[in-house]
């Protein structure tokens, strides 16, 4: 079983991307809703929280985790890998690699950058907490040196979003607010990523500012959502670990877990996935 992890419910933007490029796997969500956000969160406590998540999703059978949160792939996710997955799990398998693991979605996203930008200016929408990380420029510059990369923290997109306001005429002034103040930035941008997994519900508000931005004379922007990049390089990842890949369940189930009330979760969850969901309440 593969496991998923988010503070909330952007996670499931990932979730809904990788289960349509592979369906033949079990998964569990778990969002941890009652601690969440995450991104005004300390690096200590934000790390505290994740690994009590795969702790828990380890127990329940997941062999893989990923991290569908920008916060914890930037605060957490290299700690567990490093200190932690020794512990978790003593026995390595015949590859020398911990016979469990849990993986990111930011270096996946990084690692797509190359394919995109023509120019090599690249931007990343984000919450505060991420870009205060500085985890995306790390990754891109460890791939790609030359890459010029801009942050910009969007703080009121999450609250927009898990408010469903993201259709309404609101969220049109702080879409083109961000964007705004990215381009004053970095004006020769070509590449805009969006680093947080609630972001892709407000995807039709971003690509109308683009279009007026084309439209006024500018030039056109790529506009990179995760959810799909991540995808693509966990099929990618599970066909180079057939080791790993063997031990996951393939029954095309999916189960959901909250740490918060379990109707708040299913109606909120109902925005992002498209249909009704079964979730169970759980104490982590």
């Amino acid at each position: 079983m593969i496991g998923v992890f988010d503070s909330g419910f952007g996670g499931l933007t990932i979730l809904k991307d990788i289960r349509r490029k592979l369906p033949q796997y079990d998964y569990l969500y778990l969002g941890d809703n009652a601690r969440a956000p995450y991104g005004t969160r300390s690096f200590d406590v934000v790390y505290e929280y994740t690994l009590e998540a795969v702790r828990y999703l380890f127990s329940q059978g997941c062999r893989l985790v990923v991290l569908a949160c920008n916060t914890a792939s930037a605060k957490a996710l290299r700690t567990i890998q490093q200190r932690d997955l020794p512990t978790l799990v003593p026995v390595a398998d015949s590859s020398g690699l911990p016979s469990k693991r849990v993986l990111g979605i930011i270096r996946p996203t990084a690692e797509s950058v190359g394919l995109y930008t023509k120019n090599g200016h690249v931007g990343v929408l984000a919450t505060p907490g991420t870009v205060a990380s500085e985890s995306y420029p790390i990754e891109i510059h460890h791939l790609l040196p030359e890459v010029v990369v801009t942050q910009q923290a969007c703080p009121m997109w999450v609250p927009i979003v898990e408010n469903a306001e993201f259709d309404g005429d609101g969220a049109d002034y702080f879409v083109e607010k961000y964007l705004n103040e990215i381009f004053l930035k970095d004006p020769e941008i070509d590449t805009l990523i969006l680093a947080c997994t609630h972001y892709p519900l407000l995807m039709r508000k971003i690509e109308k500012a683009l279009q007026k931005r084309r439209e006024a004379g500018m030039h056109p922007v790529c506009l990179l959502a995760q959810g799909r990049l991540v995808a693509e390089s966990l099929s990618d990842y599970l066909n180079r670990h057939q080791e790993l890949e063997k031990q996951l369940s393939k029954g095309g189930n999916c189960s959901y877990l909250t740490t918060e009330s379990e109707d708040k979760f299913a109606q909120s969850a109902a925005i992002f996935m498209g249909e009704d969901i079964c979730v169970k309440h759980i104490d982590l």
